[in-house]
């Protein structure tokens, strides 16, 4: 099949005077199930919809395009978030873009959902708008915005939608076009679950639901109401899920914005369908002459094979986006795609990744997951493994052996997320042994994220010493494989619970571990995930315990320069840290030292314990 019109010309050349259905979206067209409008577009498609895909809008002629399509818009942000696309953690302009053609910068405008949906609103008054996609799904409720340094509204209210998808949107995209195919308003649309809407308060009928403290409660800027915010998140977060989910219901003034319960994931039969769609698998070639889409590189060679996150890290939004519970495809389906990869004319022989959101899961994680629903307020992998888990790598080890057993590959690698404490808990070494034979490209990425156990706990990370663990009988495993492979960990600075002492420890550590990091991530607080709502309210959710939270520049600064405290250019903040947090036995020629001392100074040979100069504030 050809790729799904992005121009008035390819609409006319298929025969339609108009679409059913036109997806808005932010990022340039590219027919490959790594993305979400590619997806949503086929199962529309297979459904029997015309469908036109109008990539990063920019003019009323833009909009015009198609003319007014017969049932309605569908608005998504992109693959991430507009916001995240075009700032750095530190705020700072990104000057690239990967989701767009040429990888050029700002196409796409700031909150690209809600620019969307008003000019699809002012331009077409009449018809059905539903918002969809990760920019969507996280901010569905009254949020805190980084970027903003304030709580806003549900994207619902602010852009002006009339129904917002949230998680994964295959079921309930279809579900809403044929309801309005069939006739219906779609302001009647209030019972499709995965789905978002509003009503104003006087029509508001009650029923059995959570309900989060308003909209004017969390966004109040005191320490009653980032309480309130905190409350509003654990709420939040333990009804996301598909078993046990209430109705849950937050008031903006007059209107109240209602969220039915998740959808349940795919089953593999529904996921196998999905990714038997005749995707194209690269991006449209109207594209070619502006240099390509760059986002296309990394997943061009790759397999999904599966969704979900057991491990539903504090700092991550993918267990809030596609759940706790894992979906996975069958063997034949990841296989017919395999199949499908070697026969493109520059595959070279190697698939780049087999994995998904983590790489090594295959089922949910125990029965009661999928019977009685995931445990509101327990991790199923931190800070300890839960005893119910289920520890199991023989099927994923059994589809990897299939997949190095086709013709034509020569190598299937492993570069999305392992969880290496799941790894480690596993008896059967089978798949460790054949990870490390097989599937490691020279270096295994994987996320420890910290050493201090008091970050790790409030990132929802197991502790050091499972990772220890784990480094240990991989470099084991690798060396009596007769290979020279490396981990590569993913670190993080400036996590509510670090303190300058923490990140000093951390540095530390990477000195002990001869590491020298070459990409660090400074913490950035994204919407809808538990993290964020430490670094606003200066509270855990789950205990409303009071979290340190790093703020200022100054120790953001400082605590990232301490993870790559051997760049010269980072000499002077790693040199101001050390002094604040009184570590200037650190400073000098020691074996532990971590910078040289000044010109004319001696080193400390001893360390200056006690409180920093500054005393943390929290606000």
């Amino acid at each position: 099949m050809p790729f799904l019109p992005i121009t008035k010309q390819e609409m006319l050349e298929r025969g339609w005077e108009r679409p059913d259905f036109v997806i808005v979206t932010g990022d340039a067209y590219v027919d490959h199930p790594s993305f979400g409008t590619a997806i949503v577009s086929r199962v529309l498609e297979n459904a029997g919809y015309n469908i036109c895909i109008l990539p990063q809008p920019r003019s009323d002629a833009d909009y015009r395009r198609f003319g007014a399509p017969r049932y309605g818009f569908f608005v998504n942000g992109g693959n991430i978030d507009s916001m995240v696309a075009h700032y750095t953690a530190a705020k700072k302009r990104r000057s690239e873009d990967a989701y767009t053609p040429g990888g050029r910068a700002g196409v796409r405008p700031d909150r690209a959902t809600i620019v969307y949906t008003k000019a699809v609103r002012r331009l077409f008054p009449d018809l059905p708008i539903a918002i969809g996609g990760v920019e969507a799904s996280l901010r569905r409720f009254a949020h805190y915005d980084y970027w903003d340094d304030r709580v806003r509204p549900s994207i619902l209210l602010d852009s002006g939608a009339d129904l917002l998808m949230y998680g994964m949107g295959e079921k309930h995209i279809v579900e809403i076009a044929d309801r309005l195919r069939d006739g219906s308003d779609i302001r009647t649309l209030t019972d499709i679950k995965g789905t978002c809407y509003a009503v104003r308060t006087t029509d508001y009928k009650p029923g059995p639901v959570k309900e989060c403290p308003s909209y004017e409660a969390v966004s109040a800027p005191t320490e009653q109401g980032k309480r309130r915010y905190a409350e509003s998140c654990r709420i939040q977060q333990q009804e996301h899920d598909p078993v046990r989910g209430k109705v849950v219901i937050q008031r903006h003034g007059d209107r109240i914005v209602i969220q039915n319960p998740p959808h349940a994931p795919l089953s593999t039969e529904e996921m196998d369908a999905v990714y038997a769609l005749p995707f194209m698998r690269d991006y449209h070639p109207s594209y070619e002459a502006q240099g390509g889409v760059p986002g296309i590189e990394e997943v061009k060679f790759s397999i999904i094979h599966n969704r979900g996150c057991i491990g539903a890290c504090n700092f991550c939004s993918l267990a809030y986006h596609q759940g706790r519970q894992i979906a996975s495809r069958s063997h034949e389906s990841v296989l017919a795609e395999a199949k499908l990869i070697t026969e493109m004319p520059d595959f070279k022989g190697y698939i780049h990744d087999v994995g998904g959101p983590t790489a090594n899961f295959r089922f949910p994680s125990c029965e009661k997951q999928l019977t009685a629903g995931a445990c509101a307020d327990r991790k199923c992998l931190a800070p300890e493994k839960c005893p119910a888990v289920r520890v199991d790598h023989s099927d994923y080890l059994s589809l990897l052996r299939k997949l190095r057993a086709l013709p034509k590959v020569k190598k299937v690698f492993i570069r999305s997320g392992i969880r290496f404490d799941y790894l480690i808990y596993d008896k059967d070494e089978a798949f460790f042994r054949e990870l490390v034979q097989h599937h490691v490209s020279g270096q295994l990425k994987v996320a420890p994220e910290h050493c201090s156990n008091a970050v790790l706990r409030r990132m929802g990370k197991p502790s050091i010493e499972v990772y220890e663990r784990f480094k240990k009988r991989f470099y084991e495993l690798t060396q009596a494989a007769g290979k020279k492979q490396f981990l590569v960990p993913y670190l993080m600075s400036s996590h509510p619970g670090s303190t300058l002492s923490d990140a000093i420890e951390l540095a530390l550590f990477l000195k002990r571990e001869k590491l020298h990091p070459e990409q660090v991530q400074d913490f950035y607080p994204t919407p809808g995930t538990v993290s964020t709502c430490m670094f606003y309210t200066g509270l855990d959710p789950y205990t409303m315990e009071t979290v340190y939270v790093p703020r200022t520049p100054q120790e953001k600064a400082g605590q990232r320069a301490l993870l790559q405290y051997f760049r010269p250019e980072n000499r002077a903040l790693v040199l101001d840290a050390l002094r604040r947090a009184g570590r200037t036995d650190l400073i000098g020629n020691g074996k532990n030292c971590l910078i040289s001392a000044p010109a004319g100074t001696k080193s400390q040979s001893k360390p200056t314990r006690g409180k920093p100069k500054s005393k943390p504030r929290r606000r």
